[in-house]
């Protein structure tokens, strides 16, 4: 078994909740990821190298950020050079 075990107090919570319905616009809201921008991000798939992927998470892990915040970092500085 993975994670915790589920309370019987929270499955009847779930259950009240269920029963007494939900609204729509507010379970959309709270769906995903948070947006990056006015408009939808698209995901880019890319094919690294074990090596490649190592140096990112490497840098990533020295500047504290995710693999995509670095790879974003990455592009970014890419994108703006001369």
């Amino acid at each position: 078994m993975h994670g915790r075990e589920v309370s019987e107090a929270e499955i009847d919570g779930w259950v009240e909740e269920a029963e007494a319905g939900y609204h729509l616009e507010e379970l959309k809201a709270r769906m995903g990821r948070p947006a990056r921008g006015a408009e939808a991000s698209q995901v880019v798939p890319v094919r690294l190298t074990v090596e490649e992927l190592a140096a990112v998470m490497a840098r990533a892990e020295r500047e504290h950020l995710n693999r995509s915040e670095a790879i974003r970092a990455a592009l970014a500085a890419w994108s703006h050079a001369a």
